[in-house]
């Protein structure tokens, strides 16, 4: 399950938007909300984590999918 953060002021991961099946829904889902010009995409462990990010690279947001096992 994919889920889009908006930084709402004091968390990056702040206000939950929505969620998704795929990444691609929610790229869309973001892109319509957030209206970010960047993303940067890392995995940490059980986690992916795509950042958004302003066109002066200011973070406005977070994907963010936890996979089981």
């Amino acid at each position: 399950m994919w889920r889009v953060y908006k930084w709402n002021g004091h968390y990056i991961m702040g206000d939950l938007i929505s969620k998704h099946s795929s990444e691609a829904a929610a790229l869309k889902a973001a892109k319509k909300s957030i209206k970010f010009k960047n993303t940067e995409k890392e995995k940490k462990g059980k986690e992916t984590f795509i950042w958004l990010d302003s066109a002066n690279y200011m973070p406005l947001g977070v994907i963010v999918k936890k996979s089981r096992g």
